[in-house]
């Protein structure tokens, strides 16, 4: 505790890491705020039905991701996972048109304008997601009672309002990026699990205390969560050490070179961006099914809500494996890696500097990419194990899973941008053996 005191000292003596601090619970309260804020002409109080559809499945599981907004009818109801399906339409652009191999290979200019074209995209999919958002908001309205007010202008005004809502919560991610913390957009999707973390508890609390299971079964429910959540640790920070010898070079008077030291390459090189990715492709089906009268295409979308079928579970843990090897891909580039080391006068002890070297290198990351991408998605399929055990829905998204996956990889880079600040003006770090270990391409690609 005293430690903790401490640490919390010393990065309120930091002028910079404090404003960063009291900019990014600025702007984190803004987009709470904007959470509850219930679109023009809805009537708050007929949302009982949309909150009922949002408290499990697929939908309760943006609703988390949104922070609660999408089931309180919010100008945030759409939240960020339209920013992040841009994202992967992009990123995949950078494999398959070479105009955007080009830009990726351009630096900070050709980021830029990446970050450009993902912005125009994320519009064209808020668009499109926006009237399917209200067709569903007033099927469910007319359970209670209730309806949408009538005529094309207010659909086009909220419409324009979820979009505009939408956009500006990017915006809130990215100036945390820059004035906060870092890591926006990571940042809000952490902030929206977090704030559903609570209600999920109480919840699973108050059923187990009612005689469903008793007391002991819901203290067995939180060792388990804690004992996944060390595994989800050691999962975002495994690594397998591979020596590099640099040879003895003189420079003048000074010798240089001589030592052994060890690339340390991640077990999970992707962080938890393959779990963002997968879960945004699994929510595409939803923008289009309340357009559709079709019987076989409602069953198809029936099977991807239910977030404990096998279908949904089966395609998602085969998304998370794609998603893991092409995200390592673009992060891990072996023959760069070989480069530097020729450059810098190091090799592999008995392998052959330059190609043979590349080789190697990319023969280690698939092979411990594959067992590693595995472990990743039985971690995020936990969920549906808790459910049909009997957790609450709400609650057993936490229990792996793409909400804690987040939660912890998020939070870790978070602590380890607080620590980096730390050290650099020579204060002790938040630990006191050992330097937080961040997802080193997880968050940070936004």
């Amino acid at each position: 505790m005293k430690k903790f005191i401490e640490t919390l000292q010393n990065i309120w003596k930091i002028e910079d890491l404090k404003s960063r601090l009291l900019t990014t619970i600025l702007f984190v309260l803004i987009y709470r705020f904007g959470s509850f804020v219930v679109l023009p002409g809805i009537d708050p109080t007929a949302l009982t039905a949309l909150k009922a559809q949002t408290s499990g499945g697929l939908l309760g599981l943006l609703n988390m991701f949104s922070g609660g907004a999408f089931a309180n009818a919010s100008v945030f109801a759409l939240g960020i996972m339209p920013y992040i399906s841009a994202s992967i339409v992009i990123q995949l652009l950078t494999i398959a048109v070479p105009y955007f191999q080009k830009l990726q290979r351009e630096g900070e200019s050709g980021r830029r304008k990446m970050n450009q074209y993902t912005r125009y995209l994320t519009v064209v999919i808020l668009l499109l997601q926006s009237p399917a958002y209200l067709v569903n908001l007033n099927v469910q309205l007319a359970q209670s009672g209730s309806q949408l007010p009538p005529g094309f202008l207010f659909s086009l005004t909220s419409t324009l309002i979820l979009t505009g809502g939408s956009m500006f919560v990017i915006w809130l991610g990215e100036r945390i990026t820059d004035k906060g913390i870092g890591n926006g957009i990571s940042f809000i999707i952490l902030i929206g699990i977090i704030a559903r973390f609570p209600g999920a508890i109480f919840q699973e609390f108050a059923l187990r205390r009612d005689g469903a299971g008793g007391l002991v079964m819901f203290l067995g429910e939180i060792i388990f969560l804690l004992l996944v959540i060390g595994v989800s640790i050691m999962l975002v920070q495994g690594t397998r050490k591979i020596p590099v010898q640099y040879a003895k070079r003189v420079v003048g008077n000074k010798q240089y070179g001589g030592v052994r030291q060890y690339i340390p390459l991640k077990i999970n090189a992707a962080g938890v961006m393959p779990i963002i990715f997968a879960q945004a492709i699994m929510f595409i089906p939803l923008t289009f099914a309340n357009f559709s009268h079709s019987e076989t295409l409602s069953s198809f979308v029936g099977a991807f809500m239910n977030n404990t079928s096998f279908l949904y579970n089966f395609v998602f843990a085969l998304l998370i494996i794609a998603f893991t090897y092409f995200y390592t891909a673009i992060t891990i580039n072996p023959t760069q890696m070989a480069d530097d080391m020729k450059r810098n006068n190091g090799f592999i002890p008995r392998v052959k500097p330059g190609k043979k070297t590349a080789d190697y290198l990319d023969e280690i990351m698939s092979r411990i990419t594959l067992p590693g991408s595995i472990f990743l998605a039985f971690v995020a399929i936990l969920p549906a194990f808790a459910s049909l055990m009997g957790v609450n829905q709400s609650f057993a998204q936490f229990f792996g899973g793409t909400s804690l996956l987040i939660l912890v990889g998020v939070v870790l880079d978070t602590l380890q941008q607080i620590e980096s600040h730390l050290l650099m003006r020579h204060y002790d770090g938040l630990m006191k053996s050992g330097r937080i270990k961040g997802r080193t391409g997880g968050a940070s690609a936004y």
